[in-house]
């Protein structure tokens, strides 16, 4: 029977799940009887390293832009939801992707190894609420073949369908001759997977009369493309392509799966040929996707966007494809266009064994947030400290959404150790990141909360519907002393957080890879222990920004203090580049100040931070071997000219650090 269904698959071009579920040794023996059965690939996907022919769910990015007939999901260790969505999108149509996972009735007591990418916790945690919802999607779906050990296997129902022709080629064809009558500038083409648009990019490379050039993150994801190019296909990877002495000459440079490129590396390698494609996949298991239509592409001047819906590989309403959306919440939830005001909306909470409510929430993150992934889902679900916040109209639809997670309360010791950069436990963003970087260690000893996300529907925005919740957020935080939230600097979303009554407390000095944005972070006080971390916070980024803003591109909101001498937190911070492991980054407006009170300028790090030469050059210029070498050097120049300014507050200082570790 099994092999009618599978043959009944290929002529009308579907592909479905098949669930086995019972004890391991169980599970492994109807996996080999399935590869016999079936002729096929059967890549295996585990993190089980004794299994044979098995690739960690980690290591699929390299295999995104191949085609696979029939694969094994193993599930029983955990179940790494990104991956499994992007399995799903390499299977060719007639195929089976098997799920593996521990018996039906006890999978949800079981450890999931993957929540220790999100759940912040030392050991597997047990993920009840996820798999419910997962148990209860596959368990409705009468596509999806369930076959329980001692059960009797669920076959599924049977489809009246004509036989299959790709029905995309058409549109296909159409965009392929828009783009070989494209004039010079940037076409940006978007689509999920199995649409094509890596094939129609290696037609693009093959049919175009003049020269094309691709580059990728991984020349391995590029193996469809290649083959439709043939002969013309030519890659070169992307710091190679910036790294060459003569540019390299070419009509096009096609840009596979741009959204996996850190945009300040877009961005220069767009700038260098006349004609660029970017093709990139939205759905949101692969992270960067949705960041790089709302923030890159949307900045590119007089762009042609391009869109292919229409699946090749597989049938329009594929059983798998629509298994796996639902599953994960792949599909782009529909912005609302309620006309609610905000004296018609509750805020309220909303708790993880909410079913519906979290999920319409998550749903609502998902179309407002660029980084939001299936991992997101998964944490959301079942990470401990997670609280949520609901904005909902009188026909209970979610009209806004907030997601907070408890930071802070380390110990002593350890909050001056993550200061010191000798440990860096899990969680903690911002109360960690103002300890270790900001310099604030009590940051991470206090207790907190931040604002991991907030989205509200487009239908209700500027109703001040975002700083109710944010209210909310405050008047339940009962006993905390502050709320923090971290996001990419823009002059809008800035005054909106101040409004809120957060201040700044950080700025990184080097843009985000996904958002294109510097990354800051802010805090609203609720205790006087916040109050007093948010004010020094606050004074201390006034004191740094005089040679912070030089490394970063854009005005920030602070007015910078002129120089001040050096004073006892800067002491201390000194003592922690030169005697313990502060990075020089955090480091660098203390160590300014440094150089700036003593006789310094032929140190090397006067060179680098007064002269601001390039790195290589001052390691080339002493006969340092690299950037480790040279930091050595740096500490070790601190030291002396901390002993040369004043040595007895050198040693208070040193003394201070040694009592701390």
């Amino acid at each position: 029977m099994l092999l009618s269904v599978t043959a009944e698959m290929q002529r009308t071009g579907i592909r479905r799940l098949a669930v086995l579920a019972g004890d391991p040794d169980w599970c492994d023996e109807q996996a080999q009887q399935w590869q016999q059965a079936l002729a096929g690939d059967w890549l295996f996907l585990s993190d089980d390293p004794q299994l044979p022919n098995s690739v960690a769910p980690s290591a699929l990015r390299n295999l995104l832009g191949q085609e696979f007939r029939h694969a094994i999901f193993d599930a029983r260790q955990g179940f790494h939801s990104e991956s499994f969505a992007a399995l799903a999108g390499t299977l060719s149509a007639g195929s089976w992707l098997l799920l593996l996972t521990p018996p039906w009735k006890t999978w949800s007591l079981h450890p999931d190894s993957d929540s220790l990418r999100w759940s912040e916790s030392d050991i597997p945690i047990a993920t009840p609420h996820f798999i419910h919802h997962l148990q209860r999607q596959l368990y409705a779906d009468q596509q999806v073949l369930l076959h329980q050990q001692h059960q009797p296997c669920r076959m599924p129902t049977s489809l009246s369908l004509s036989s299959w022709q790709p029905a995309g080629l058409e549109q296909q064809q159409r965009l392929l001759s828009h783009l070989l009558q494209a004039p010079p500038g940037i076409s940006v083409l978007t689509a999920a997977r199995g649409r094509g648009k890596s094939a129609l990019a290696g037609m693009l490379m093959q049919r175009w009369p003049g020269r094309c050039l691709v580059t990728a993150p991984a020349k391995v994801s590029t193996e469809v493309l290649a083959r439709f190019a043939g002969e013309r296909f030519a890659f070169i990877a992307p710091d190679a392509l910036l790294a060459s002495a003569e540019p390299q000459q070419a009509d096009w440079l096609i840009i596979d799966e741009a959204a996996a490129i850190p945009a300040p590396l877009l961005q220069r390698l767009i700038t260098r040929f006349p004609r660029v494609l970017l093709t990139t996949t939205v759905q949101g298991y692969e992270g960067t996707g949705r960041g790089f239509l709302l923030k890159f592409c949307a900045a590119l001047p007089q762009a042609r966007f391009y869109q292919l819906d229409e699946p090749l590989r597989w049938r329009q309403g594929d059983p798998l494809e629509s298994l796996v959306n639902a599953a994960l919440l792949l599909d782009e939830a529909q912005g609302t266009t309620h006309s609610a005001t905000d004296k018609g909306l509750t805020i309220a909470g909303c708790e993880q064994q909410d079913g519906p409510r979290l999920l319409a929430l998550y749903r609502l993150l998902t179309s407002a947030h660029y980084r939001t992934t299936p991992l997101d889902l998964r944490r959301l679900m079942d990470a401990p400290g997670q609280q949520f916040i609901a904005a909902e109209s009188a026909c209970r639809e979610v009209c806004g959404a907030a997601w907070l997670v408890a930071e802070g309360g380390l110990t002593a010791a350890l909050a001056w150790q993550v200061w010191a950069g000798l440990r860096r436990p899990r969680g903690n963003l911002v109360a960690q990141s103002l300890a270790a970087h900001a310099g604030f260690p009590q940051a991470a000893q206090l207790r907190s909360q931040r604002i991991s996300r907030i989205a509200v529907a487009p239908g209700l925005r500027r109703q001040q519907v975002g700083s109710r919740m944010v209210e909310f957020a405050r008047q339940q935080a009962q006993g905390l002393d502050y709320l923090s939230v971290s996001f990419g600097f823009t002059e809008e979303l800035w005054r909106f957080w101040q409004r809120c009554g957060f201040t700044l407390a950080r700025i990184a000095t080097q843009r985000e890879a996904s958002s294109g944005c510097y990354s800051v972070m802010a805090i609203l006080p609720l205790s006087e222990a916040g109050e007093l971390l948010s004010q020094q916070a606050e004074q201390q980024l006034a004191r740094d920004l005089f040679w912070l803003q030089p490394l970063i591109d854009e005005p920030i909101p602070l007015a910078i203090e002129s120089q001040p001498s050096l004073n006892e937190a800067d002491w201390l911070a000194l003592a922690g580049f030169a005697f313990a492991h502060r990075p020089f980054e955090v480091s660098l407006p203390a160590l300014g100040r440094l150089l700036l009170a003593g006789e310094s300028s032929e140190l090397a790090l006067w060179h680098a931070i007064i002269q601001r030469r390039p790195l290589g050059d001052i390691c080339r210029d002493l006969g340092l071997s690299g950037r480790k070498a040279l930091l050595g050097r740096w500490r070790v120049e601190a030291q002396q000219l901390m002993r040369q300014l004043d040595a007895e507050r050198c040693e208070n200082a040193q003394r201070t650090l040694s009592t701390l570790r």
